[in-house]
């Protein structure tokens, strides 16, 4: 784990004051830029020491081998893994004959700095070289969210205390060494140097490189241009090669003194296009940067920012550490998805390799929930994607032996690429998650348009795929059997009520989006009587419960299990790690909420009572092995009344990579979970949940929180909400006339820009003492100290 030493707490800022080289791994995560196009990892300017040298492009990737032992019957056969492109990062630096290195000489000072309301990455070093000459170094990187296509670092050098010689290397290198990510010799030789040279050019302050991927055959250009301001006489000079490009730049400092270089990065990459469209377009990328100037890029990210938080932010007052986190969890969520258009947002955005940049249910299921109340733009441009990969969809699930479309469990251009179907294949949920984020983005943003654009079909070929895959039974009841829930340490089984109540709600959404649009519904040939039938299904959907302990199951026969025998367990290191699934999958012990999951996204089903029940039962045999669990269980727990039990889970949500709490970090921020802490407290402490397409609001407050401030977009508009102990203020912020409806604590009232809509708190007894955790899984929050 990470203390907050390392990231001491700021509202605003994420900065570690001094450099901690056991810490690269994760700070190369935390320290990541990305507009959702490019994506660079927060690796040190000189390029070492490092853990994983990273520069992303959303979806370009390299196929590999899937290696089986032993196949079967629609395994997919090649998998898709995220590609480090051509760096662009790198500065190097030498101070008369000695490299600038953290390792070598004396480093005096060293401190970096994200801001999150500017998106700059700054870095202060003062360094002596091993003859004695001291250096400041200053450097500032932004990564564009209004020039999609551009990067761009200032690096200034300064000569404090002797004249010295200034030589700085600026570099474009592709196919860095990295570190081996799989044992299996066919997957490491084809990430092995991916990419293949297929055109240089020298440009007069720079360089353009062109690549192709080996297997894939993706087309990328990265280029850099300099702008170089020096106190006195400087030599400029480029050179060229199949994999490199350097601009080096050589002056001599006297003291005080500064030589400052401003780097401007350019990417691109294409499967259809030409090596000199792509070509022009990073000449063109690299043009407008340079014509915007460093200035001119920086004041754009600003108001770009200022524009987001003035509708996004969260306001945490009495809880400093989970006010920074949940700041830093918006800037990287938006950081993923911004400038995506129409591409996937993968699990780790583009901060790092993790889960070979694959795009799961994660995204609709935790993060686009977030995008549409506070980036909608970026939200559709999701679904787009989903919708253009729908012809993948409709294959699969033709070799699946099932009628409309199932999306693949993980992807990056479409296709299935997980080698473990039933943790994979069988996780059909995920379809009934994409199709309520088209849902819930029609509802939460006012928004027609989508519907008919791709929203529709992909709600017709879902709605297909579980009439074709479930049955009624003799008495009429519809079931669904043989799929994974959420829980991944419970796999292939029948009617897992997730599944069944998220395929209901699925089933019926569809239903009424052809009531809405039969002209486009038949245009999609959809016969008269499918409707009828989804309606039916729905209505019939089996709802596995307990009556003995007055529980529902989280699957038929769930509750039935042997317990697990957690006295014999190591808390500190997930079960998959040192447990067999074979055992796993025939006890009651869940990875991650399941049936908590259900009771979040479909409260109608459920009573009240039920859910204080089921929250109970099932947080006695939760793990948390998924970093997915924590923000559910946080709005379940507030719900049900254990407000202090869910600012724990709020807390491990919104901390996992500022603390490494799973101890992956180094492989890429856990964007859902992220996502999932502004969940834990909007809809957790604020209560919002929709009724249709009215926002309904509950604020309760743990005693740790004395005030709660949020902000979102709804139906067009910008709603403010404060609560505290006391009293909700509800407000508009638009002009003269805007109105929204909203239920508070059940009351229909009308929000304007008149004023606050002002009412006292409604308390909420628990209907049941604090639930336990398995011994050693209690969640771990850092509470002030007392006296």
């Amino acid at each position: 784990m990470i203390d907050d030493a390392v990231f001491p707490v700021e509202p605003w800022l994420i900065s570690e004051p001094s450099l901690q080289t056991t810490r690269l791994a994760q700070t190369e995560s935390v320290f990541a830029l990305a507009n959702g196009h490019i994506g660079l990892r927060g690796n040190l300017d000189e390029g070492e020491p490092h853990t994983i040298a990273g520069t992303y492009l959303n979806a370009y990737y390299e196929q590999r081998p899937l290696p089986y032992p032993e196949g079967g019957y629609g395994y997919p056969e090649q998998g898709q893994t995220v590609v480090n492109v051509t760096d662009g990062k790198l500065i190097r630096l030498m101070v008369d004959d000695e490299p600038f290195h953290v390792a070598h000489g004396n480093l005096l000072a060293h401190e970096r700095v994200l801001d999150l309301r500017d998106g700059q990455l700054r870095r202060s070093v003062t360094w002596q070289s091993p003859a004695g000459r001291r250096v400041r170094i200053r450097s500032r990187r932004l990564v564009s969210f209004t020039q999609r296509a551009v990067a761009a670092i200032e690096y200034v050098v300064e000569a404090l205390d002797q004249q010295v010689r200034i030589t700085v290397q600026s570099g474009l290198v592709a196919n860095e060494e990295q570190p081996q990510r799989s044992d299996d010799p066919r997957v490491a030789a084809a990430l092995d140097r991916p990419l293949v040279a297929v055109a240089q050019d020298t440009e007069q302050h720079g360089a353009v490189l062109l690549h192709r991927t080996r297997a894939s055959g993706l087309l990328m250009a990265a280029g850099m241009d300099h702008a170089v301001e020096a106190p006195g006489d400087y030599e400029e000079e480029t050179d060229v090669r199949a994999d490199w490009a350097r601009t080096t730049v050589v002056t001599v400092l006297r003291p005080g003194q500064r030589l400052r270089i401003t780097k401007y990065l350019g990417y691109a990459w294409s499967s259809s296009r030409s090596p000199e469209a792509l070509r022009d377009q990073v000449a063109g990328a690299l043009n407008g940067a340079r014509f915007a100037q460093w200035s001119g890029l920086a004041a754009d990210q600003r108001a770009y920012l200022d524009d987001f938080w003035d509708a996004a932010d969260v306001e945490v007052d009495g809880d400093p550490v989970l006010q920074q986190a949940v700041r830093f969890g918006l800037f990287h969520v938006l950081q993923a998805g911004a400038r995506a258009e129409r591409r996937a947002i993968g699990a780790k955005g583009l901060t790092g390799p993790g889960y070979d940049g694959h795009a799961f249910w994660d995204t609709e299921g935790f993060v686009l929930p977030l995008l549409t109340y506070v980036a909608p733009h970026a939200a559709a441009d999701t679904l787009r994607w989903r919708h253009s990969i729908l012809d993948q969809a409709r294959q699969r699930a033709h070799t699946l032996g099932l009628d409309g479309a199932a999306f693949p469990w993980r992807t990056i251009h479409g296709e299935e690429c997980s080698a473990y179907w039933p943790a994979g294949t069988a996780a059909l949920h995920l379809n009934a998650v994409i199709a309520r984020a088209v849902e819930r983005y029609r509802q939460v943003t006012g928004d027609d348009a989508l519907e008919p654009e791709c929203g529709l079909e992909i709600l017709v070929e879902t709605a297909r795929l579980w009439v074709s895959h479930g049955h009624h039974d003799a008495d009429g009841a519809w079931h669904i059997d043989g799929v994974t829930g959420p829980d991944e340490y419970s796999a292939v089984t029948d009617d897992n009520l997730f599944t069944n109540l998220m395929a209901a709600r699925n089933l019926r959404a569809a239903a009424d989006a052809c009531a809405r649009l039969p002209e486009a519904a038949e245009r999609l040939g959809v016969r008269p009587e499918e409707p009828q039938t989804w309606q039916a299904a729905a209505e019939a959907v089996h709802v596995p419960y307990d009556e003995r302990l007055g529980v529902h199951e989280q699957s038929t026969g769930f509750t039935r299990y042997a317990p697990w025998n957690f006295a014999d367990e190591r808390p500190d290191q997930p079960l998959m790690l040192h447990a067999p699934y074979f055992q796993l999958y025939r006890r009651q012990v869940v990875k991650q909420a399941d049936l908590v999951l259900a009771m979040h996204w479909c409260p109608e089903a459920f009573t009240p009572e039920q859910k204080a029940r089921n929250v109970d039962y099932y947080e006695r045999i939760t793990v948390r092995d998924s970093s997915l669990s924590a923000c559910t269980q946080a709005v379940m727990c507030a719900e049900v009344g254990h407000l202090e039990l869910a600012h724990d889970y709020a807390w491990e949500a919104a901390l996992v990579d500022l603390r490494d709490l799973h101890r992956n970090t180094r492989d890429g921020l856990h964007l859902a979970s992220l996502a999932g802490a502004w969940s834990a407290i909007v809809e957790g402490f604020g209560g919002l949940r929709e009724q249709g397409r009215v926002p309904a609001l509950a604020p309760r407050l743990p005693a740790g929180i004395r005030a709660l401030r949020f902000r979102l977009r709804h139906s067009g508009l910008r709603l403010l909400v404060e609560a505290d102990h006391h009293e909700v203020r509800v407000s508009l912020r638009d002009g003269p006339g805007a109105r929204l409806t909203v239920l508070l604590y059940g009351e229909e009232v009308e929000v304007s820009t008149d004023g606050p809509v002002r009412r006292p708190v409604v308390g909420l007894e628990p209907l049941l003492a604090t639930p336990q955790q398995p011994p050693g899984y209690t969640p771990q929050r850092d509470k002030p100290d007392q006296g």
